[in-house]
């Protein structure tokens, strides 16, 4: 697909380029901060599953003004910490850390950057690759979001903020009360920027107030609910209810819309490259062979040299076709069942 028809399919990728942000999803963070003002008061922030760092470039942006103020008043200094396995072009005023979010070694490395302080704010935007199976879909996504929940838990002071991508679906229940438990609000919200067509959402989570007692441990589920003894007695209507809410102006861009490229104060349209593009992204070594082509074809029936009947067993071998002499016919139809 050429770049004209690309930019025309969706505005805020275009957009993003434009106004240097990583990537479209920058506009989501941007309208869930409109909506719940995720940045005030904030001096230190954790992005988990940062690359390509969008949010991170959004989170040093604008909590910079507090930052620089914070500092001027002789409380500290303040930053913004990108957690991702996947290496990540560097960002000012970002501190990068190339770790797993499940060990307990990224949260301890994360503490020390803020110097023993707990942060203000944890952030995800992390998901796997989709399959297209909903349920697998919604499956995965959940327990990257518990695992990004239970990182929070060790770095994130009392009061703090945590905002993580959930994948709507018909168990979605079980995670916001699992989120209740550690959150005096949880609430769920859909960025005018992400399409309607998707079942992505985030779950906002306000004021951070673990159990009575609780520990963090990275080694242990949290989807237990050994601290709550009643949960699994919730069932039907009992269940938690999550209010819904949608942010972003309504005269913002619509993300599932296809807009024209000529631009409003009628100068003509010029094509802008990525801000920053990918520098190691998984599918670099296919792109090399495709160029070289090295990369595996499928191969059709008719382009293989060697039988069907000598691969297969000869159970399930095609039978060969042949004319069948007068007495097979008599054999075949005396050794047929009624």
């Amino acid at each position: 697909m050429g770049r004209t028809s690309k930019d025309k399919r969706d505005v805020y990728y275009r957009l993003a380029k434009e106004n240097g942000w990583r990537a479209r999803s920058a506009f989501k963070l941007l309208q869930l901060d409109e909506e719940f003002q995720l940045f005030q008061g904030v001096t230190r922030a954790v992005d988990l599953c940062a690359a390509p760092g969008s949010w991170s470039q959004v989170l040093s942006q604008k909590i910079g003004l507090t930052r620089d103020c914070v500092i001027h008043r002789g409380q500290g200094s303040g930053h913004v910490v990108a957690v991702d396995l996947q290496a990540m072009a560097p960002l000012p005023g970002v501190l990068q850390i190339q770790g797993d979010i499940t060990q307990l070694s990224t949260a301890k490395e994360i503490i020390q950057h803020f110097e023993g302080c707990p942060a203000d704010l944890v952030v995800c935007d992390g998901a796997p690759d989709v399959t297209g199976l909903h349920d697998v879909d919604e499956y995965m996504q959940a327990q990257l979001l518990l695992a990004a929940l239970n990182i929070a838990t060790h770095v994130l002071k009392p009061g703090g903020c945590f905002v993580a991508k959930i994948f709507r679906g018909r168990d979605v229940t079980l995670i916001y009360s699992q989120l209740r438990v550690f959150f005096s609000s949880v609430l769920c919200a859909k960025p005018r920027s992400s399409r309607n067509s998707s079942i992505e959402a985030f779950a906002v989570c306000k004021g951070y107030d673990p159990p009575a007692g609780f520990l963090p441990d990275l080694t242990k589920p949290l989807l237990d609910h050994s601290y709550d003894p009643d949960f699994n007695q919730l069932d039907g209507p009992t269940r938690t209810i999550v209010p819904f809410v949608t942010c972003g102006d309504l005269s913002a861009y619509d993300s599932d819309r296809s807009y024209p490229l000529d631009l409003e104060d009628g100068s003509e349209y010029k094509y802008t490259p990525p801000t920053q593009p990918p520098i190691s992204p998984p599918y670099q070594e296919a792109c090399t062979l495709k160029k070289k082509g090295q990369l595996a074809k499928e191969t059709r029936p008719q382009d293989c040299s060697v039988s069907t009947a000598a691969v297969l067993p000869q159970s399930l071998a095609a039978p060969q076709c042949h004319t069948l002499l007068a007495s097979e016919v008599e054999d075949s139809e005396m050794n047929c069942s009624p």
